[in-house]
């Protein structure tokens, strides 16, 4: 299909951040591709950093991280765990990454001496990147980061204006989602802020053709007939969304609020009828399920949940698989080191250490490691988790005293995790880094192959398969220095790629893996990961076993 053909549907966000423009792309995209559409969905966001590799998770939630080695906005991930397809860096992009392809250009003559400007140079970029990420699309559907009146939003909303201009109108529709707030002193339902943000969207030239009003309470038919008039669009294209159980229930909250149909009129699309059956069963399993078990997620960003949403998402569709819910006990592995583990984890059913950067809180973390080891509670250590299940094991097994990883001591002496010099990344191109090398770039980023070992659990885990394709976000690797001593006392190597150790497992354990790889990025709704699945069904056994 060539670009001629795509139909866009574009998001934008009024009033204030964070109503879920992410979540009310995803579940259209989602019912569209249910119908048998080929759809795909690209964030653009206004905010000038490249991307958010180097951005803390407490600024901006988590970095998503696509096969192809892109470091992008979390919204990507509730992307792919919605469509279960794989997305792209250019499904993707910044203010910050507009900028420098244009400068790069003028730097390079490609404008022939012209003036660069906003308008037409910026905003031909963007609308270039948009159409380049619908290639062979039937729909794209376009999400603009930020919210209606930031300054910085302005060339992407233009973009979007220009590009609807270009198409025409049955190729593409304007979506706004906005706020109905509740006023409790007052016992009213209130417009005036979705109104306010139409005007200011029609200011720039862009009229919507379909409002998504989040509530906390229903909108009665007078309300959405009120918006529908002092907002010009259709009645039956005002559409409310409530506040969900669970995030994965909103599609079919917006299929019962009939949005295919005026998606389809506006877009000629004829007759929509998704097949939303299995979806539909999970998000039951989600909401009721059947049986329970406890998690100990031990980290360090959890005053911001955010930061580990692939991770949290990842054990909720292991748990609709397994119709259980997979509580999360949060575990500060400060608290550990002050408490120790008797008390914060004896009533748990499996330990996950999860991955992150810097020395702060990782004692705590090989407490808890430890405490799960000897105690045969299920575990899982992702990354960093994998990283410090060998320190730990070389410290208390192995009587290695000065064992430690190059990242929290530069000059240990048995640096049992260290940096490589040089490795092949994605792309197949050589990197090169060292203590001082820049944050940004330098990490082993995207999908890479992890042969399994003959008989091991990381192999059962995934079904037999030989090999397996994970993604990284990691600048450290496990020293093979020290694989025979490990191995010989019981701690198997039983993932590798390229030579490069990938996963570490315990012999005389009922479940315990550490994995260099995030599997957390892989996993869908309809479409666990294995391993956080296989990791969760250990859980629960020893759950239901007591």
């Amino acid at each position: 299909m060539s670009n001629k053909d795509t139909k866009y549907i574009f998001v934008t966000g009024g009033v204030l951040s964070s109503l879920g423009k992410g979540i009310a792309a995803a579940s259209i995209s989602t019912l569209l591709k249910n119908v048998g559409f080929k759809v795909s969905i690209l964030k653009a966001d206004p905010y000038i950093n490249v991307d958010p590799g180097t951005m803390s998770p407490l600024e901006h939630g988590e970095v998503f991280v696509t096969d192809d080695g892109a470091e992008t906005d979390l919204d990507l991930g509730h992307y792919e765990r919605f469509l279960d397809e794989n997305l792209t860096q250019r499904n993707n992009f910044t203010t910050g990454r507009v900028y420098s392809s244009v400068i790069e250009k003028e730097r390079r003559g490609d404008y022939l001496g012209k003036t660069i400007q906003v308008i037409p140079h910026i905003v031909d970029e963007i609308a270039n990147r948009i159409k380049e990420a619908g290639k062979g699309k039937d729909i794209l559907i376009v999400e603009i980061g930020g919210t209606v009146g930031d300054i910085e939003g302005l060339p992407f909303l233009e973009a979007i204006r220009s590009l609807r201009n270009e198409v025409g109108k049955k190729r593409a529709m304007n979506i706004h989602l906005t706020l109905v707030p509740y006023i409790k002193v007052a016992g009213e339902l209130k417009t005036k802020p979705t109104q306010h943000s139409v005007q200011e969207l029609r200011r720039i030239g862009i009229t919507p053709d379909m409002l998504i009003c989040r509530s906390e309470l229903p909108l009665p038919r007078e309300l959405k007939n009120k918006l529908s008039f002092s907002c010009g669009v259709e009645k039956n294209s005002v559409i409310e969304s409530l506040d969900a159980p669970t995030i994965y229930q909103v599609p079919l909250n917006f299929l019962k609020e009939n949005i295919l149909i005026p998606i389809s009129e506006a877009l000629d699309l004829g007759d929509l009828k998704p097949h939303m059956d299995q979806w539909d069963t999970l998000v039951k399993r989600v909401i009721a399920p059947r049986d329970e078990l406890v998690i100990a997620f031990v980290g360090k960003y959890l005053d911001l949940k955010e930061s580990y949403k692939s991770l949290t998402e990842s054990l909720i569709h292991a748990g609709a698989h397994l119709n259980a819910k997979v509580s999360i006990k949060w575990v500060d592995s400060e608290m550990i080191e002050e408490k120790g583990c008797d008390e914060i984890l004896s009533d748990v059913d499996g330990v996950l250490v999860a991955g992150g950067f810097g020395e702060r809180g990782v004692v705590g973390k090989m407490k808890a490691i430890r405490y799960a080891r000897e105690n045969k509670i299920p575990f899982l250590g992702i990354c960093l988790g994998m990283q410090l299940a060998m320190i730990e094991f070389a410290r208390n097994v192995l009587h290695i005293e000065d064992a430690n990883s190059v990242e929290f001591n530069p000059t240990c002496k048995a640096p049992v995790i260290y940096l490589i010099d040089s490795f092949i990344d994605a792309s197949g191109k050589k990197q090169l880094r060292t203590v001082k090398s820049p944050l940004g770039g330098t990490m082993r980023l995207g999908g890479y192959a992890c042969d399994t070992k003959a008989n091991s659990l990381l192999r059962n885990v995934y079904g037999g398969a030989k090999s397996v394709r994970e993604r990284h976000r990691h600048r450290y690797e496990a020293n093979p220095a020290y694989r025979e001593a490990f191995e010989k006392a019981g701690l198997i190597v039983s993932g590798e790629s390229d030579g490069l150790i990938e996963a570490v497992e315990l012999k005389e354990h009922p479940w315990f893996l550490g994995v260099q790889f995030h599997p957390e990025f892989t996993s869908r709704l309809t479409n666990p990961n294995k391993v956080i699945l296989s990791f969760a069904q250990a859980s629960l056994v020893r759950h239901q076993n007591g």
